[in-house]
């Protein structure tokens, strides 16, 4: 199976746009970009291409076909900017739960030449192009996810058993390549990371992965709650926009589209590669 795209402009806006790529949630075994097309389409009313992607479930097809379609996404939007408006030299990866995990594995393609070939892909994106990178409530740390409890715990493992084609899930190849606290380096993109507290992944996914990325030297954009904030903030919050805590995520969202795309962030981003080269 290709990878399906569907695009959403804004209405009026100075062209090359730059470009989110938006990958969504699901455990990996459900979900579509039409769930997320109503998001997309605020998001590129502020002025971005935004691209929702469609990319194969599991069980249909296992790891890591996902990953390598999006890559070939990627690529067929960097091929055909010009046709569609879309500055390919300013690109922003993004996700939501698993999408979150498969965005950030797509950049650490694009930034490790290594996992990179590990993963079986050839880059679609040079590191400069990739600005940034939206992570919201994802899983990056498989170590964790074999210990979380209760049903939340129990479904994301028998997600990852189809995932990964094996019940030992846990045990395989495919687990450690997929844990993205393992495997991020000072070359990650600037990163926007949130989750709610009331997120049964934020205290053990987006937090250390958060702390991880600021040790390392990636800047870093973050949005927690309390533990006592009321009400709690569940997984998926960012796209309750009825609610004034998903309102404050997208204005900051949309502020840090802003700085990574413009253009005193690309003479930051070189510089930066420079001294980590």
């Amino acid at each position: 199976m290709n990878p399906t795209l569907d695009l959403f402009l804004p209405t009026e806006a100075r062209k090359p746009l730059p470009v989110v790529v938006w990958v969504h949630g699901g455990a990996w075994i459900s979900g579509s970009k039409k769930d997320v097309e109503p998001y997309l389409r605020v998001l590129a009313g502020y002025g971005y291409a935004v691209v929702g992607v469609g990319y194969t479930i599991s069980p249909k097809a296992c790891y890591p076909t996902a990953v390598r379609e999006l890559n070939t996404a990627l690529g067929y939007l960097r091929e055909h900017a010009d046709k569609y408006g879309l500055d390919p030299d300013r690109v922003v990866l993004a996700g939501d739960s698993a999408g979150a995990q498969l965005a950030a594995q797509l950049a650490l393609g694009i930034t490790n030449p290594d996992y990179a070939r590990r993963t079986g892909i050839t880059p679609a994106a040079a590191p400069e192009h990739l600005r940034g990178i939206l992570l919201n409530c994802g899983v990056y740390d498989f170590e964790s996810v074999a210990k979380l409890n209760g049903v939340f715990g129990w479904g994301l493992r028998k997600a990852l058993w189809a995932y990964t084609g094996s019940k030992d899930w846990a045990s395989t190849s495919a687990a450690e390549h997929m844990s993205i606290f393992d495997h991020v380096n000072p070359d990650f993109p600037p990163t926007y990371i949130s989750g709610g507290n009331g997120d049964p992944l934020t205290a053990d996914q987006s937090l250390p992965l958060a702390d991880r990325l600021e040790e390392l030297g990636v800047p870093v954009t973050r949005r927690f709650w309390p533990e006592d904030y009321k009400p709690a903030l569940g997984h998926e919050y960012q796209f309750r926009l009825d609610r004034p805590e998903a309102r404050e995520v997208l204005e900051e969202t949309i502020g840090f589209l802003d700085a990574v795309t413009s253009a005193s962030a690309q003479s930051a981003l070189q510089e930066h590669n420079e001294l980590t080269a």
